[in-house]
């Protein structure tokens, strides 16, 4: 019976997809980024084990608010690509049940991305940096593990929503857009692009945990700044079915 290490579980979510959407946060994750919200997901003996029966018991309750609202579930962490086997199980039983599926990643798992792929409906795929070295700074890896998903993506055609979190003095300046949109241009099956504005929700988090937050020192991301970038972004996208979707402050 294939098990799986989740740390928590969103219901009624309206973000991390379309519609109302069940959001499942899945234990382990490759990288460390200097803003992630989430540390107490990193590691993958945490949380709580879960079968795949009691995972799509709890989902299937939420079916009627997934039909009005063309929602679903979501499987985000961490990382959900660290635990494939699962991953590609749960999905199969949630189209059996005619739910839709999306995954959040950050592109970094063990493999057997075709076969994930082949019972994905949405692809939310984070763009951590678009610089090898500040990547690297920022995560503590390279983009090679991220790239490999990416072509399986492209290789499928899977639906795709681009994501990038905006960091004052990291990612948020004009060229660094300027070169996101010439990325994104490169990708044949974008729908939607979504630029995310850092926050600082899930600092007490490190306190709690006796991690040193890198970031402390780092405002949230101002409102007018992110409309500007916004609007760089728009005037240099060519993939002409790309949505930008403003994320709300």
């Amino acid at each position: 019976m294939i098990k799986a290490r989740v740390h928590s579980i969103e219901t009624m979510g309206l973000v991390d997809g379309p519609g109302i959407r069940v959001v499942v946060f899945m234990q382990g994750c490759k990288l460390r980024c200097a803003y992630c919200h989430n540390p107490d997901t990193w590691d993958i003996k945490g949380g709580q084990e879960m079968t795949v029966d009691e995972l799509i018991n709890k989902v299937k309750r939420y079916k009627i608010y997934f039909q009005r609202s063309k929602g679903g579930v979501t499987l985000s962490g961490g990382d959900p690509l660290l635990q494939p086997e699962f991953v590609i199980d749960f999905f199969k039983r949630c189209k059996q049940e005619g739910i839709h599926t999306a995954l959040d990643t950050s592109g970094y798992g063990i493999g057997k991305y075709d076969e994930i792929l082949k019972w994905t409906d949405l692809v939310l795929l984070d763009v951590k940096h678009i610089d090898d070295i500040e990547h690297k700074k920022l995560t503590g890896a390279d983009r090679h593990g991220f790239f490999e998903f990416l072509n399986a993506v492209k290789r499928d055609g899977t639906k795709l929503w681009i994501r990038h979190v905006v960091v004052p003095g990291i990612t948020d300046g004009e060229e660094h857009i300027k070169k996101l949109a010439k990325f994104i241009n490169t990708i044949p099956n974008v729908e939607k692009i979504e630029l995310l504005p850092y926050h600082v929700h899930g600092v007490n988090k490190y306190k709690e945990m006796n991690i040193k937050y890198r970031l402390e020192n780092v405002p949230p991301l101002d409102k007018d700044r992110l409309e500007r970038l916004y609007e760089i972004l728009n005037q240099n996208l060519t993939t002409q079915h790309a949505i930008v979707d403003k994320i709300a402050m």
